[in-house]
């Protein structure tokens, strides 16, 4: 039923393997998927994986998610499936992206930070504070910050990317990704993080901040981590 899959945008081949077989009927309308752990045991792929697999489908109306309950087959598929463009980059891997190169933004920034830039970074962190029930105006703020932090290496074209980088989480995909584990409990917690990448920052203190980047955007993709299905949370 379930073929392993080879490491080439994982998540597409996953979505189109359970997109087929929704159309073959061999899962039909009504009927609950295995959970999440056991899809990624018999792909042979991470749970993080077969979450950004099943957000693709949810997006297409194919599947439904139940929170706490499961993941269902909704309907037939349309006509022509809609995967995601060839360039669409998974949630996941975009927070790996992120961590990797804003981490190495921090430390740089704490080198070279000056007053003016510490009081940009504390006017958005006091902004944040009071916006964290509206997650489209914190998640206004949270680019700020980020783009705040690159601007203190003061070169316009890292700046840009990291803009860049950041607006790849305004996908659908992701956005449906978000509606589930995204709210102003997450959002007080990135507000913590932030906190403490500002004051790394300002300490001039380069190994801090490179760790607290790196913290804050780990703490994220775990935050996207839970399970959609019944069985208790465990990291892979």
């Amino acid at each position: 039923m379930f073929v392993a899959l080879e490491p080439r945008r994982l998540y597409r081949q996953v979505a189109e393997q359970l997109r087929a077989l929704i159309e073959t009927g061999e899962l039909p309308t009504g009927e609950r998927l295995p959970a999440e752990r056991e899809l990624a045991e018999r792909l042979g792929v991470s749970r993080p994986t077969v979450r950004e697999a099943l957000i693709v489908l949810e997006v297409e109306g194919l599947i439904q998610i139940r929170m706490g309950s499961g993941v269902y087959v909704s309907r037939k598929p349309p006509t022509k499936a809609v995967l995601p463009a060839d360039d669409s980059d998974g949630p996941f891997e975009l927070l790996q992206a992120r961590c990797l190169i804003e981490s190495a933004i921090a430390e740089e920034a704490a080198r070279i930070a000056r007053p003016e830039h510490i009081a940009a970074l504390d006017a958005l962190l006091a902004e944040m504070a009071v916006t964290l029930e509206d997650s489209h105006q914190a998640l206004s703020i949270d680019r700020a910050f980020h783009t705040a932090i690159a601007d203190i290496i003061g070169n316009s074209a890292l700046n840009r990317f990291t803009g860049l980088i950041y607006d790849r989480r305004l996908s659908p995909y992701f956005e449906k990704l978000a509606s589930y584990f995204e709210g102003p409990h997450t959002w007080q917690m990135a507000l913590e993080e932030h906190t403490a990448i500002r004051d790394a920052i300002a300490a001039g203190d380069p190994e801090a901040a490179r760790h607290a980047m790196r913290e804050h955007l780990t703490r994220s993709q775990k935050r996207f981590s839970e399970s959609f299905g019944e069985e208790p949370v465990r990291e892979d």
